[in-house]
């Protein structure tokens, strides 16, 4: 069976993709994260990276799932940073992720939000391309696979809530903060799939698994192709 390690893996969004598509699935993280679905690591993503490759026991996986904060690459506080436990200063995690990733020999997938951050961005993808109630734009870089991307489809409406004041109904949920027709916890959890996690934190970071089951199902067809 496939198996993918999900760093930076928060409360599961990103693995849970993968395993409804038929991956087992390991998480490290540096924030304790009881509710995480699957067998997860505590620590320091990237030292634990570091040490699996090292060791050589990175080889038991087939794949690798990053999902690094952007912190260098994106319009987060301060306070955002510290209460994630990710400190207080802008470093740029995401070189030293792909660094480390290109040391593994093995194929990985870069998750970033829409941002500054640099990143390839082979794969987009929408809520919309799924049918949920969010449009949570992520952007995906493939290393040592590829596969074609997918149309970004017309978005149906707006996002519900207020905007500059002025209060919006539509199809989709704003799954972040609080007030002004945000998301509840229960509409996050509608919305993107999510029903092991009910806190607000953890939902408001997490991606819809609805992505990475489609990246997870093109990379096992690209794979597939490869050996045939």
């Amino acid at each position: 069976m496939a198996r993918v390690l999900d760093l930076f893996s928060c409360s599961g969004g990103a693995g849970w993709g993968y395993r409804l598509a038929g991956f087992t699935v390991d998480g490290c993280d540096i924030a304790d994260r009881p509710r995480y679905p699957f067998a997860y690591h505590r620590g320091d993503a990237l030292e634990y990276l570091a040490d699996l490759t090292t060791t050589g026991e990175i080889q038991r996986y087939t794949l690798v799932h990053a999902s690094p904060p952007c912190q260098a690459g994106c319009a987060l506080t301060v306070g955002t940073n510290h209460a994630q436990g990710w400190g207080g200063t802008h470093t740029d995690l995401l070189s030293a992720t792909r660094t480390l990733l290109d040391a593994t020999g093995l194929p990985y997938v870069i998750e970033q939000p829409n941002g500054r951050a640099v990143i390839r961005k082979d794969v987009s993808l929408c809520g919309e391309m799924f049918g949920l109630g969010v449009l949570r734009h992520r952007n995906f870089e493939l290393g040592r696979w590829a596969t074609a991307a997918p149309a970004h489809p017309r978005h149906r409406g707006y996002v519900r809530g207020y905007r500059h004041g002025v209060y919006r109904d539509g199809p989709y949920v704003a799954a972040y903060g609080e007030g002004g027709g945000k998301a509840t916890v229960t509409e996050m959890q509608t919305a993107m799939g999510i029903t092991w996690t009910n806190v607000r934190e953890e939902l408001t970071e997490a991606i819809p698994p609805a992505y990475t089951r489609w990246l997870a199902t093109a990379f096992l067809t690209a794979r597939q192709e490869v050996l045939t």
